[in-house]
């Protein structure tokens, strides 16, 4: 797909991170960008910055996906690109263990497994799915009518101990990507799924500098987080090489992760 002006993007997860460094690239690129995000504040102060459209969504919210869709339709039209973004994690829990303390048994609380694949994944499919819908109403440029790219994690295929709804959630993305873009191959969409590893983002940043440090040099090469910026340019390439589809591609300094 060929960027441009003609072309309107949205980036869930868009206020901040990895969803901010690519609706910036995007935007370098002269495509017409919405972001959605939760952070209103966040979201228009990064909107404004970028010359980007700021819709406020929550992505575990049908009609507030719904909502978000018509008011960056109304903004830019018809979206081509979709990139997901919008994830994260509602704390870390084993199957069942016991307190440190008290040695009280207590199994995982099932709610935060359901919230968890609640906003990673079918977070994901939701806006994938209405995404798609409308770009079925759009007529091909050089026989394509859009490009998704996904969001999963290292942890999709590494997940560590306390993870098991974050890697089974980022699992199910990894898991969709092909089925969706068999599903969409007749109509000219493309869908592919990122993996990243251990990136610098703004949630990393609330981690103490000597985890930081830890976690870098984790990474076999090269020691350090991954950029923003680099994953933004892998989703670019993603969106613009017609022949990318189907794909789940780590990003991640070659690092798998330990079980703990």
């Amino acid at each position: 797909m060929k960027l441009g002006p003609d072309i309107a993007a949205i980036v869930t997860g868009g206020a901040s991170g990895l969803g901010y460094a690519t609706a910036t690239a995007l935007r370098d690129a002269g495509v017409k960008v919405a972001l959605f995000d939760k952070n209103a504040e966040l979201g228009l102060e990064g909107a404004a910055a970028i010359g980007a459209t700021f819709c406020a969504v929550d992505v575990m919210d049908h009609a507030s996906v719904e909502a978000g869709f018509a008011t960056a339709r109304a903004a830019n039209g018809q979206e081509r690109i979709l990139v997901n973004c919008a994830g994260g994690g509602f704390g870390a829990f084993k199957t069942a263990g016991r307190d440190k303390q008290t040695r009280e048994i207590a199994a995982y609380p099932v709610d935060r497994f359901e919230l968890t694949v609640q906003l990673n994944l079918i977070g994901t499919f939701r806006c994938i799915a209405l995404s798609t819908a409308g770009m079925l109403t759009l007529a091909p440029l050089d026989g394509e009518r859009g490009a998704i790219v996904n969001t999963a994690s290292a942890a999709a295929e590494d997940g560590q101990m306390g993870q098991v709804a974050y890697a089974a959630a980022k699992a199910g993305i990894v898991g969709m990507t092909l089925p969706i873009a068999r599903d969409l191959m007749g109509e000219g969409i493309r869908v592919n799924t990122i993996l990243p590893g251990i990136f610098d983002t703004p949630l990393m940043n609330r981690a103490r500098p000597q985890v930081k440090e830890a976690l870098a040099a984790s990474v076999p090469f090269p020691k350090r987080m991954g950029h923003a910026e680099e994953y933004a340019r892998l989703a670019l390439e993603m969106i613009t090489n017609g022949y990318f589809n189907g794909e789940d591609v780590r990003l991640d300094g070659a690092i798998r992760m330990a079980p703990r």
